[in-house]
């Protein structure tokens, strides 16, 4: 078998380095197996989405015949980039990491480069590195306009109806996927916030005033709380833009709190993302309006299989060379395609297995 970054390098300067966590490991297998040891560190536990997505890496990498290492960060930096450096010492072969932080890593991930580990980031594009050899994710500006389409056709903004009051929320600061989130959502959205037909009446309309740390949805809900007491005594709020079905649902619990959901105050437009099942149920309640299905078993699939290739020495394949600048390099990628689930349509979520019906009750 040739070096690993020998071949990667080759093909076009694509080096890998997975790194995973070692103590307090949450998942894996210790059989004996040839395919040698993946880590796999996930970033928090908070989230049925990253519960998922780690046992479906765990299974995924276990059927082809490898041991693994599964780990989470629990939302701290710090604890991520130490497991990581355990999962290193540990001599894994591989490590698939879904960043905490995605400026944190550099120097753990150049231990692992010196060790001749590859890294596949997963779902969050780690930044400031040459440290990181692929990059797997769901198209991520795509998610943005599918929720700033929802918006726009549940208002009518494309027939000119408004004006329209709508506060924008986005994700993590540290997450480089929350930039790509809402610059998609306002490639759709501007032009109508241009010709007034949308009007935010906090003026928050900055990518640094509306964040939200580590998606956390009580941190939502104290903003949108906020919002409400000081611009809308008067006014009526018709839509949210939200990145993510927890902030949505910490939106919803201000929204509610602050008399919305009656036939006189009816519930703004509320989107999301991930088809969590509170927010399925939400949906299915009329309460959230939308949100983004990202079947993270299928990405779970094309991280697996990257790892596969690059352990036996296989140039693994991605749609997208030049698109994903982590600052340092483009980092070759696998995008797959979010499609969107409301009332109308979240039968899907059945169909493809992701739900059974008796958990939509």
């Amino acid at each position: 078998m040739l070096n690993r970054r020998t071949v990667l390098a080759g093909a076009g300067s694509l080096a890998l380095t997975l790194s995973a966590c070692g103590e307090g490991s949450e998942g894996g297998s210790e059989d004996s197996s040839e395919g040698g040891t993946v880590g796999i560190a996930m970033p928090t536990r908070s989230s049925e989405r990253w519960l998922t997505d780690g046992k479906s890496v765990v299974e995924g990498l276990e059927a082809q015949g490898y041991k693994t290492k599964l780990v989470y960060g629990d939302d701290n930096p710090k604890v991520q980039v130490a497991q990581i450096g355990k999962l290193i010492q540990q001599g894994v072969d591989a490590l698939i990491i879904a960043a905490i932080d995605n400026k944190s890593l550099n120097g753990v991930l150049q231990q692992a480069a010196d060790a001749d580990i590859p890294v596949v980031s997963y779902d969050r594009l780690i930044l400031g590195t040459k440290n990181v050899d692929y990059y797997v994710s769901f198209d991520n500006e795509m998610v943005g306009m599918i929720q700033a389409r929802h918006i726009i056709e549940k208002l009518g903004l494309e027939d000119g109806k408004g004006p329209f009051n709508i506060e924008l929320f986005a994700g993590s600061p540290d997450d480089n996927n929350t930039k790509y989130f809402f610059d998609g959502s306002m490639t759709h959205l501007q032009p109508y916030l241009d010709r007034k037909q949308l009007v935010v009446p906090s003026g928050e309309t900055e990518l640094r005033q509306i964040t939200t740390p580590r998606w956390d949805g009580p941190t939502a809900q104290k903003r949108m709380s906020g919002l409400l007491t000081k611009w809308y005594r008067s006014e009526r709020i018709d839509a949210v833009l939200s990145p993510y079905d927890g902030i949505s649902r910490g939106v919803l619990s201000a929204l509610k709190s602050g008399g919305y959901g009656s036939d006189l105050k009816p519930l703004p437009v509320i989107t999301g993302q991930d088809a969590e099942l509170p927010s399925v149920k939400s949906i299915i309640a009329g309460q959230q309006s939308q949100t983004v299905y990202k079947d993270v078993r299928r990405l779970a699939e094309a991280a697996t299989t990257m790892v596969d290739d690059i352990l036996h020495d296989r140039v693994p394949w991605v749609d997208d060379s030049m698109d994903y600048n982590n600052g340092v390099k483009a980092v070759p990628a696998i995008l797959l395609q979010p499609t969107s689930v409301d009332k109308t349509n979240y039968d899907v979520l059945v169909t493809d297995g992701y739900f059974t019906a008796d958990e939509l009750k």
